[in-house]
């Protein structure tokens, strides 16, 4: 999947301003372009490559191709949709070279919202609690990463960066109702591979066992 340059209608005079402040060499200006979209472009590089280390590897690199391209940005696009598509090829072009050294072919609302919402910010900043949203954002990766990848991509830009459809679709240049039907699938995966998962927790619900039991055992014993 090759992706390139499309027209896009939006006010880009303060993002030409920007990109030519960086062409003349503002080390500053890239700076704080940068910051503002390192998040995004981060979780897009890892929604792609599924390592971290990776991730970073090509978020730096196509940081690099930024700024040494800046001169080329015309304003067709936003900045933000033409730093996604060199982040995006830059990834691509990992995993392409990756298969071939190794020869490899290649939500409905939740309802637990309301009780979150309904905790107190101190009950959140229990360590049990941080440790358990923890646990639940590792399982939510875990799941995310098993997913497609043209689901991936969608998936974290829609629902996790919050892009418009709109957006989605511009950002990777595909038409709107491919996104759409793309992210509505992969949220029916995630749907089903979390419901699978949690019917295999079931059995070890309120678990007892090992240290727990052999604890309680000694403690009847002695008072018998």
């Amino acid at each position: 999947m090759m992706l390139t340059d499309t027209p896009a209608s939006h006010d880009s005079g303060d993002e030409l301003s920007t990109a030519r402040a960086i062409a003349r060499g503002d080390q500053g200006a890239f700076g704080d372009l940068m910051r503002r979209h390192n998040q995004r472009l981060y979780r897009l590089a890892r929604t792609v490559l599924r390592q971290p280390q990776e991730a970073e590897d090509a978020l730096q690199e196509a940081y690099l191709q930024a700024y040494r391209a800046m001169r080329k940005f015309r304003g067709e696009s936003s900045l933000s949709t033409w730093l996604c598509r060199l982040v995006l090829n830059e990834c691509l072009g990992r995993v392409r070279r990756q298969e071939r050294r190794q020869n490899i072919l290649p939500i409905t609302a939740d309802p637990s919202a309301q009780t979150m919402n309904a905790v107190s910010n101190d009950d959140l900043e229990r360590p049990d609690r941080v440790a358990a949203r923890a646990q639940m954002r590792d399982l939510l990766e875990r799941t995310v990463d098993e997913l497609p990848e043209s689901f991936r991509v969608i998936f974290v830009l829609r629902s996790v960066e919050d892009l418009s459809v709109e957006e989605t679709a511009r950002c990777l240049n595909l038409p709107e109702a491919t996104v759409r039907t793309r992210h509505f699938r992969a949220r029916s995966l995630l749907r089903e591979s979390l419901a699978r998962q949690i019917d295999l927790a079931e059995g070890d619900l309120y678990e007892f066992g090992g240290t727990h039991c052999q604890a309680m055992v000694e403690r009847v014993l002695k008072r018998l």
